[in-house]
Parts: C-alpha cells; sequence; structure tokens
C-alpha cells in the first residue's frame, strides 16, 4: 500500500446507529431492548455483529456508536471494548439525517480530514470479506471523487418494502462495480417494483453511507441548512454541548438522510453490494437467516411443528407446539405471545401503538 492509501486510512472512522425501536419484532424486542439488542441467530447481537464486521475495517479508536440516552448502558454492555467518548448520545430521536449531521460535526471536530461510513446497527450481512472489500471501495471512491458514496442492493425480488435507486454511468468496471446515481425511488408500488426487476438498472437502498465530512458539511449547507448548523453547532463544542444546541437539535423534523439530502445532492456514488444484505425488518425476515425445512417452516426454541407450511415459530422458556397451520408466525416470551398471518408482519407496529396507547401499558 502507498504512503498516500496508509494516510487516507488513519483517517477513516465508522458509525453505527444504534436508536430505534424495533416495533415489527415484538415481544422480543421491546422499547428498553430494542432488536438491535437482540441476537435473533442466537449468537451475538445484532449490535455486536456490526461492530466484528467493521473491525477488519477501522480500529476502536475510530468506531462510534450514537444512541438515546436510554440506550447507552446497553450498548456499553455489549461493546465493552468501545471507547467510552466514542458513544455519541443523541438530544432526542430526529431521524437519520439529524443524527448524521450531529455525529459528522462530532467526527469533523476529531478530526477535520476524516473520512466516516455509516451503518445501522440493525441489518445482517453474511460473506464478510465481500463486505469489507465493497467498504474499503466505498471509502477510495468518497476519497477520491469527493462524492457521497451509498451501498445499492442487486434485487431479488419485486420488494416493495424498500426505496430503489437508479444507476447511471459507471465510474469503474471492476468488483465491486460502482456508478452514478441517477435518482431515489420511494417505496414502489408491486407493478412498478417488477419493472424495476427486470430493467437491472434498479438497486434496493441499503441505508449505508460513506463520504468525507467535508462533504458532508458542504452537501447540507447547500441542501439541508438547518442541519449544517447542527453539524457546526456540535462540531464547535470542545466539551458539553451547549443547551442551546440541544433544544435547537429537539427542534429539528424527524426525517431520514435520504429524504434531507441523498435524494437532492448532485454527486452521489453507487458501490453495488456483491454481499450478502437483510434488513431484518420483520419477522417476515427471519426464515431467510435461520433457514427453513422442506416444507418452508423455520423454528428456534422449544418447538413442535405437525403439518405446517411456511410458519416461523420462535419459542422461549415452554414448548411451542403449533398445528396444521400455513404462513403464520408465532412468537412466544416470558409475558406474551405474538400470532399473526406471516404476510401481515410488517403490522405487527400496530401492536405496539396500540399498547402505547394505554392499553396493557405494562408490556411496553
Amino acid at each position: 500500500m502507498s504512503a498516500r492509501g496508509r494516510s487516507a486510512q488513519a483517517h477513516r472512522y465508522a458509525v453505527i446507529m444504534a436508536g430505534g425501536v424495533g416495533t415489527r419484532f415484538w415481544p422480543q424486542s421491546r422499547r428498553r431492548r430494542p432488536k438491535q439488542f437482540l441476537a435473533l441467530e442466537g449468537g451475538r447481537t445484532l449490535l455486536q455483529e456490526t461492530a466484528r464486521r467493521l473491525r477488519p475495517i477501522v480500529p476502536w479508536s475510530r468506531m462510534v456508536v450514537v444512541a438515546p440516552r436510554d440506550l447507552a448502558p446497553l450498548v456499553r454492555r455489549q461493546l465493552p471494548a468501545l471507547p467510552r467518548t466514542n458513544l455519541v448520545i443523541e438530544p432526542a430521536a430526529r431521524g437519520t439525517a439529524a443524527c448524521l449531521a450531529l455525529v459528522g460535526g462530532w467526527i469533523a471536530r476529531r478530526d477535520p480530514r476524516a473520512s466516516m461510513a455509516v451503518f445501522p446497527a440493525d441489518h445482517a450481512i453474511r460473506a464478510a470479506d465481500r463486505f469489507e472489500r465493497c467498504v474499503r471501495r466505498a471509502f477510495e471512491v468518497a476519497e477520491t471523487h469527493d462524492s457521497l458514496v451509498t451501498f445499492g442492493i442487486p434485487p431479488t425480488a419485486p420488494e416493495t418494502g424498500y426505496g430503489y435507486i437508479e444507476i447511471g454511468a459507471a465510474l469503474n468496471r471492476g468488483t465491486p462495480r460502482v456508478h452514478w446515481a441517477e435518482r431515489f425511488v420511494e417505496k414502489p408500488d408491486l407493478r412498478t417494483a417488477r419493472r424495476f426487476l427486470v430493467s437491472r438498472r434498479y438497486l434496493w437502498n441499503s441505508g449505508m453511507f460513506v463520504w468525507r465530512v467535508a462533504v458532508l458539511r458542504s452537501a447540507l449547507e447547500r441542501h439541508a441548512p438547518a442541519l449544517g448548523r447542527v453539524m457546526d453547532d456540535f462540531g464547535a463544542a470542545r466539551r458539553a454541548v451547549t443547551a442551546k444546541a440541544r433544544r435547537g437539535y429537539r427542534r429539528l423534523p424527524a426525517v431520514s438522510i435520504d429524504v434531507a439530502l441523498m435524494e437532492r445532492a448532485e454527486r452521489v456514488a453507487v458501490v453495488v453490494a456483491t454481499f450478502d444484505w437483510n434488513d431484518v425488518g420483520s419477522w417476515a425476515a427471519i426464515p431467510a437467516l435461520w433457514g427453513t425445512d422442506g416444507a418452508g417452516n423455520a423454528a428456534r426454541g422449544r418447538t413442535l411443528l405437525v403439518d405446517c407450511r411456511g410458519t416461523l415459530v420462535h419459542g422461549s422458556t415452554r414448548l411451542v407446539a403449533v398445528l396444521g397451520v400455513d404462513d403464520l408466525v408465532v412468537v412466544d416470551s416470558p409475558d406474551a405471545v405474538l400470532v399473526c398471518p406471516r404476510d401481515r408482519a410488517q403490522d405487527v407496529r400496530r401492536i405496539v401503538d396500540a399498547l402505547g396507547s394505554g392499553r396493557l401499558r405494562r408490556f411496553r
């Protein structure tokens, strides 16, 4: 590696966004223990797996986790090697745009030459070597072209629950491939998603990004000035962030970085992912992680399935027996049980909303 390459690597940071409530994974996920802190595959938690994937790319000293204050103890417990000062606390939940402006300011204060890669804490990714290669390539593109970089996932189905990115001209023809982004498309209807799948010009939007902090600051100043001011406020704080800055943060609208910036920016590059990716959006995504039997069933814990097809069963402390059903989700926990059609797994949040309105409040 050249001296220039080694110098660039010394300024690379990885950011893990560990906020979010994971309402679609009730009853395993709760307000005090969201999805990212669960070991859904039986070993490490999603947060721990995310940090483990990033360790070959950046040292602990340049790994940053951003989370709300009430989840800070969980982060520290699950990532004991994370330097205490590298846990950045959000003043309030205001979406990924405000979150990344905040942590971008924190990193810029520490290292004005820094580049930062951003990852949600609750994705499942396999083929770690290919993931590492894609992230290193994304850093190189961000540092060479002064562009905002995202990762696009080649679609395997006409998925209507994801956003899409239309790709344009290629930046390189190696592996992984890199293209300029033509446009971002929010969750399409089924007919449009089928057209996207056939065209091969559209990728799923993964919600993972890489950019230089100086480029992020410039882009926010142009397209989202209020977020640029947040980055300045949190970047200027030498010790404690001022109460005025925290109040300004809380007044921000809750918006994603895609809507606030990526859809508007002029120079966005897309690394075409070569790794296996699952955003673990609901219980319906779990069979892809656990594997299935010949009838398409997926089960963990103390379970017994008889004459079932396409059914997911998560056992806890007792036996869960399921007989003669198709396409169900059954999740047992010590104090609650979920049963729903598999194609309604995305709607589990409605149960959490109902509980939050006052009914059976003790289960929140």
